[in-house]
């Protein structure tokens, strides 16, 4: 594997870090094991299936190049040594806590930025594996794709995208090596500046107006403290689909009420007030086969009021439906929530320089992130120890307190919560109230069933 430029926002992620807001995705794993000493087993494994694993073995290095100044390049690291990113612990009673703990420490930038924590279970039966991925290096589909490489085959087919093992050059290799001439490139390329400039004064203005009468609540937003708690919580995925039936709208709209609701249960018991309308950041991912950056980061977003202010149930969720529909109505190249699509119309010496001002605008932009993260629907193995759950974290960024990340798999739908450590010492409440509202909305909707489905 040779050296490539990062695609603009995988730079635009290298730049944004700092060290009390590392940029990096988790995953927490948690296995059922047939001995106390699966656990060591399993590190074993790891770390030696992640040495056979090209993309695992990829560091990222800032660079001059002459054709984008304040560039980096993804490249092979020169001494790869698998067990510097594989790390076994001391047994542990909590395997929240210990990745909360995990979460806030920054990935090594001068080697490949990625790490598996594993974690043996203080009962013996069972073991978990932290795994971080650098946002730079992976979003949360690429993040799977590598995570399996090191786990057991799977049962089933492969999730789609990229191979771990096979990746084809990026759309700069493609033009320097001359497999697609200048002369068919260049008139492409003007017409898509053109586009993409209209498309970029668009979401700037939405973005303009997206912060105009904005409730949110202090409790959402913070100061850095480089500190991270993590919680999560399982969701029966026939219960979203009851609601779902009986309401309308899709799943991933009955999750986003999930959370409006819990966020209103918990501002109350803090008594922080409700009256509040905080923006979520909802990515969606614009990956596609054969991608000019197949490697990187391919996502934009919509950028949705949670109506926490709504005291009823159905009608909040009602609410949730009806922002989802006009931003699909949009569609994910324009609005407010498009932003990560202007990395793309930013030179690599802007990211560079631009850092820190981005840093300091994603409070201004949205309160809290709230994400899904791709599963397969088969059965994930390690040694022959199947994963009974599995919990996504998102990175926070500067100035909020509070990431949600969601995953279904094998029937239950994985809640993970990354919070500010100093900010949400309660987070393990936030986590209760999203089980509660869970159980109201069920109730709700089989109240509500009498009136014909969609009723809100």
């Amino acid at each position: 594997m040779t050296a490539d430029l990062l695609a603009p926002l995988d730079l635009a992620f290298w730049n944004l870090e700092t060290a009390e807001h590392p940029m990096h995705l988790g995953a927490l794993g948690v296995f059922s094991a047939h001995s106390p000493t699966a656990g060591a087993h399993a590190a074993d494994l790891l770390a030696a299936r992640a040495a056979g694993v090209p993309g695992l073995r990829m560091r990222i290095r800032d660079t001059w190049h002459p054709l984008s100044f304040g560039a980096a390049v993804r490249e092979p690291a020169p001494s790869f040594d698998p067990l510097h990113h594989v790390l076994l612990h001391a047994p542990t009673p909590d395997f929240q806590a210990e990745a909360g703990r995990l979460m806030g420490r920054p990935l090594d930038r001068t080697r490949p930025p990625w790490e598996a924590h594993v974690l043996p279970g203080e009962d013996g039966v069972t073991f978990a594996v932290l795994f971080k991925f650098h946002h730079a290096l992976a979003d949360g589909l690429r993040a799977l794709t590598l995570a399996a490489a090191v786990l057991d085959p799977m049962e089933g087919p492969a999730p789609r995208g990229l191979t771990a093992r096979e990746e084809p050059p990026t759309g700069v290799r493609r033009l320097l090596n001359g497999t697609v001439g200048l002369a068919t490139a260049l008139p492409a390329r003007l017409r898509d500046t053109l586009s993409g400039a209209g498309r970029a004064l668009d979401i700037g203005a939405s973005l303009a107006v997206s912060g105009l009468a904005v409730r949110s609540s202090p409790a959402l937003t913070s100061d850095a403290t480089g500190t991270r708690r993590t919680a999560g919580v399982v969701i029966d995925v026939d219960d979203v689909h009851r609601v779902r039936k009986a309401v309308g709208g899709t799943v991933n709209d009955v999750l986003i009420g999930v959370v409006a609701g819990a966020l209103r249960r918990w501002l109350d018991e803090r008594g922080d007030g409700t009256d509040v309308t905080p923006r979520a950041l909802v990515p969606v991912s614009q990956r596609r086969p054969r991608t000019a950056h197949p490697q990187g980061n391919r996502l934009s977003g919509y950028l949705v009021r949670l109506p926490v202010h709504q005291p009823e149930p159905l009608v909040r969720l009602a609410d949730v439906r009806a922002a989802m529909d006009r931003n699909k109505d949009a569609g994910p190249g324009r609005g407010a929530g498009a932003v990560a699509l202007l990395a793309d119309h930013v030179p690599a010496l802007g990211h560079r320089v631009g850092g820190p001002l981005a840093r300091q605008a994603a409070r201004l932009w949205f309160d809290v992130l709230v994400t899904s993260v791709p599963l397969p629907g088969v059965g994930l193995r390690l040694g022959g120890h199947p994963v009974v759950e599995v919990f996504p974290y998102a990175p926070l960024a500067r100035g909020q307190a509070l990431a949600v990340a969601l995953s279904s798999y094998r029937g239950r739908v994985h809640v993970g919560l990354v919070a500010d450590g100093a900010a949400v010492p309660d987070l393990d409440r936030l986590a209760a109230a999203v089980t509660a509202e869970v159980e109201t909305l069920v109730t709700a909707a089989a109240a509500g069933l009498e009136d014909g489905p969609g009723a809100p």
